[in-house]
């Protein structure tokens, strides 16, 4: 039994004419008398009795009962193939570092999905590096991260720039000062995120600038945590702006000099991908 026999029975029953049938069809009248026959032929039974109003024999009506789910979930495929083409359905693998992961993915998400609500995502949080083999194996679609170490087979686009503050208790000596400087932060207890962390190779290369890493550090795994080992009056710490919206009682932030002290963030793909 072929499909195309089968939508064509489908049309005679709905318009209850051979004739509309064909036009709805854009068929030749001959055309659907000879695929009624085949498919009849087919079944070994009669479907239709024709005469001047057709009627359906007791196997036309099973059928025509038979096969309209058939055709539902049949539209349903070509609906979903036809949004999953032009981007409006579908799955998305996400990866994601913090701070974005917390601070401004959710508001984006939610905007996304409300234009997009067939689009399942699936979101996955890890640093650069790792984001970076994931993509490479096909773990995940994409990624929101800071600038990898660039293979040939992966892509960055550039989205913004990560501003950094120095996070410090209110009594601290540089609290005082406005603005500090990265060579002055070497005299003081410094908290630092993990050694896989972007954020900490980036502080690592400015204070080298500086003369180099202070002797007196402790490594704090999450980066939104370490604004609270801060309150605790454990060191100071270099944190990107937005994860510093509202402070912590006892803490205040204040601005380091240089063009270095900011993280650039984007869009990570297979190079593929952009094609």
């Amino acid at each position: 039994m072929d499909l195309k026999m089968l939508k064509t029975f489908q049309a005679i029953v709905h318009n209850g004419s051979f004739i509309r049938a064909a036009e709805e069809m854009n068929y030749a009248q001959s055309t659907v008398t000879m695929q009624m026959q085949k498919l009849e032929s087919d079944l070994g039974v009669q479907l239709i009795e024709r005469g001047k109003k057709i009627r359906l024999t007791e196997a036309g009506r099973l059928l025509y009962e038979q096969s309209l789910p058939i055709f539902r979930d049949m539209e349903r495929v070509q609906q979903n193939m036809s949004e999953l083409q032009w981007g409006m359905a579908g799955s998305l693998r996400l990866g994601v570092t913090e701070p974005t992961a917390s601070y401004r993915l959710p508001a984006v998400l939610k905007k996304f999905l409300t234009l997009y609500p067939k689009v399942r995502i699936a979101v996955e949080f890890a640093g650069t590096p790792a984001l970076s083999e994931r993509l490479l194996q096909g773990d995940i679609d994409l990624a929101l991260c800071s600038a990898p170490d660039l293979g040939a087979e992966l892509y960055f686009e550039p989205l913004f720039k990560e501003p950094f503050l120095v996070l410090m208790p209110e009594d601290h000596p540089l609290a005082k000062q406005e603005i500090v400087e990265p060579d002055q932060i070497r005299e003081y207890p410094l908290l630092l995120t993990s050694t896989t962390c972007p954020y900490r190779r980036k502080l690592e290369m400015v204070m080298q600038d500086a003369g180099g890493m202070p002797w007196n550090t402790m490594e704090i795994g999450s980066m939104t945590a370490l604004k609270y080992y801060v309150a605790s009056g454990l060191g100071i710490a270099l944190v990107p702006k937005i994860t510093i919206d509202s402070l912590p009682e006892g803490t205040t932030a204040r601005t380091i000099s240089g063009d270095l002290i900011e993280m650039t963030f984007g869009l990570l793909c297979k190079r593929r991908n952009i094609l």
